[in-house]
């Protein structure tokens, strides 16, 4: 798949869900979400860049903590429903601009911070992503990465990947940490220590954020069902599907 026909994938997947992730109560609140206001209030008048930007919840919580703000995704769509759900808001500093992960339209040095967060594992070149973030970012900045994350254990691991790709077709890859560490690494980073955290995701609405057609629901539940005990144990997989993810959020800052 070329990355024009992938990056269609990716519109094709969320834009016509952009008010669905806006009101996504999974999306709207958590620990990660929390440690962003605190690390965007530490910098009074921040420029941030909010790195795919989805429903803009990390745009909304960085400028209501005084920043600047610059919502960036691939999805019109998406970005229309971040605007007009700012407006209603009242947050007039957040601006929106379109385009991919991997080519940011943006000066050298235009940023003070640069946030992502339950996008990365979307983008089809994640290095080349990290170079752009680092290139726009200034010396002083600040990189934070914050997204559902693969276990270590390749059985494990293969689960997850499995149950993403029949979900939504766009996906790419939930990195795991190790992963994560030597990407940041190379990128020119050095990243700090990965926070860990364990969203439960309710099966039903999961599933109808992306609209899953009917005959991968039920490949996905085939495969819960037949999951090894140490998959079933780590994901929680209950009775209805509803399971648990490993996310983690990354602070890292330019060599």
């Amino acid at each position: 798949m070329s990355a024009r026909n992938h990056a269609r994938h990716v519109v094709d997947q969320f834009g016509s869900q952009a008010a669905a992730y806006v009101t996504s109560a999974v999306h709207a609140a958590g620990a990660d979400l929390d440690r962003i206001g605190a690390v965007i209030q530490a910098r009074p008048g921040a420029r941030v860049l909010d790195l795919g930007c989805g429903g803009g919840h990390v745009a909304f919580t960085a400028a209501a903590a005084g920043a600047v703000v610059t919502a960036y995704d691939l999805s019109e769509a998406m970005l229309a429903a971040v605007a007009a759900e700012a407006a209603r808001r009242g947050l007039d500093r957040i601006d929106t601009r379109q385009g991919a992960a991997e080519t940011l339209p943006f000066a050298d040095a235009a940023f003070d911070a640069v946030l992502t967060r339950y996008s990365a594992h979307h983008w089809r070149a994640v290095p080349a992503a990290l170079a752009e973030a680092r290139r726009v970012l200034r010396p002083d900045g600040l990189l934070v990465v914050s997204d559902i994350v693969a276990p270590e254990d390749p059985l494990l691991d293969t689960h997850l990947q499995a149950v993403e790709l029949l979900r939504d077709p766009s996906h790419v890859r939930d990195y795991r940490v190790s992963e994560w560490r030597a990407l940041l690494d190379a990128a020119g980073f050095s990243p700090g220590v990965a926070v860990a955290s364990r969203p439960r995701m309710e099966f039903a609405s999961w599933i109808a954020r992306m609209r899953t057609p009917a005959t991968h629901v039920a490949a996905i539940r085939a495969l819960q069902a037949a999951a090894p005990a140490e998959v079933a144990s780590h994901f929680g997989i209950e009775a209805d599907g509803s399971f648990l993810l490993d996310s983690a959020l990354i602070e890292a800052r330019p060599r």
